[in-house]
């Protein structure tokens, strides 16, 4: 049985249509990570979810009951606010503590839990500190303790390690799902960061235009997003675009990037006569020598390690710019100039240029959306 269960949901402030039947399932025990850009609304779900905000139409549901009318007090969820919303008038420690104390629980007990997570969360020193004497990280770090720390069996996180130094946030991105795991909780959680959803998420919940894109494991929303729109937001350097027309030679589709003729796998056929955008994954070029058949003339421009990996920017025929990206140290470093990339044809992905929609190859299911 799904614990959060909305169908349909409908949200707008004044003139501004924030969601627009907006529909999303979160089976028990599992993490969501809800992913989209700045000002998709968000915060808007959670605090509908939360109770805070009542929704135009649609439907909310709650451990399999209708949730509709009822106050957030009696909603049994955990929420950590962006905005840390913290009782100035009470320590880190209290604030903490606060739902604890609320059913009071044994002082011992709440000590314990108290401190555990704020072990977790490395803000034990500063457990008698007033918020104002805390910073942002520290604060938004107590947000997310108070959150934690009742074990909630819904949990709803509001980008909790937005301000969060970077380190820390690695370390967090690691130890949050085990805690949450461990707990059992049901979680939302939301965050403008890729990489925090692809690493906490057991699914990732796009929310574009008012709606949610796509739902579906980490994995296939990055190999086989359902449209143009999703793709772009995932990748580190983004997604390389060109548009292309698909025609059949000798019985094979093919379509031509920087002048080159790529051959497509013949589940692409179906393409054919179509305008297309290709997407090509930065991670799906690779430099090679020699002049083999579908490889594509290049001038290397610029190259910028960083540490992990290389971003290399090439300009093809015609002045378009792709980038590429190695993994690792590759040794001697690339010489700028004139060279040759090869494509990883598994990786590639085909937008229609109208709706935007990923092409689907014979033979393939399609994403879930």
């Amino acid at each position: 049985m799904a614990q959060i269960e909305v169908r349909n949901l409908c949200k707008s402030f004044r003139d501004d249509a924030v969601l627009k039947g907006l529909s999303l399932s979160v089976d028990k025990g599992e993490i969501v990570a809800l992913f989209g850009p700045s000002g998709t609304g968000k915060t808007v779900l959670l605090r509908l979810l939360a109770g805070i905000y009542a929704p135009d139409d649609g439907t909310i549901g709650l451990r399999g009951r209708d949730a509709s009318g009822s106050p957030p007090e009696k909603r049994g969820i955990g929420m950590a606010f962006q905005n840390f919303a913290l009782f100035p008038h009470m320590t880190a420690r209290d604030n903490i503590a606060s739902a604890l104390t609320a059913r009071k629980m044994d002082a011992a007990k709440i000590q314990r839990k108290v401190g555990a997570v704020a072990r977790l969360l490395k803000i034990d020193h500063v457990l008698g500190h007033s918020p104002r004497e805390l910073s942002n990280g520290q604060k938004q770090r107590t947000a997310l303790a108070r959150a934690l720390v009742g074990e909630p069996d819904i949990l709803l996180l509001d980008d909790p390690l937005r301000n969060v130094d970077a380190k820390l946030r690695y370390e967090m991105r690691l130890e949050l799902p085990t805690l949450l795991k461990r707990a059992g909780s049901t979680v939302l959680y939301v965050t403008q960061d890729f990489k925090e959803a692809m690493a906490l998420g057991d699914r990732i919940a796009v929310l574009l235009d008012g709606a949610i894109a796509q739902c579906d494991t980490p994995a296939r929303i990055y190999a086989e997003p359902v449209c143009i729109g999703v793709a772009r937001l995932f990748g580190d350097p983004t997604l390389n675009l060109v548009e292309v027309q698909p025609q059949l030679v000798d019985d094979v589709p093919e379509v031509r990037v920087g002048g080159a003729a790529i051959r497509l796998p013949a589940s692409y056929a179906a393409a054919v006569g179509g305008n297309f955008t290709l997407g090509l994954r930065p991670e799906s070029l690779h430099l090679v020598d020699g002049h083999a058949p579908g490889t594509i003339a290049v001038d290397l421009v610029a190259v910028t390690p960083l540490n992990e990996k290389s971003v290399l920017l090439f300009t093809m025929d015609g002045g378009n710019e792709l980038l590429a990206s190695e993994a690792g140290d590759r040794g001697a470093p690339r010489r700028i100039g004139p060279s040759r990339l090869a494509l990883d044809l598994d990786t590639v992905l085909l937008f229609d240029r109208d709706s935007g929609r990923r092409f689907i190859p014979a033979g393939k299911v399609g994403a879930k959306s």
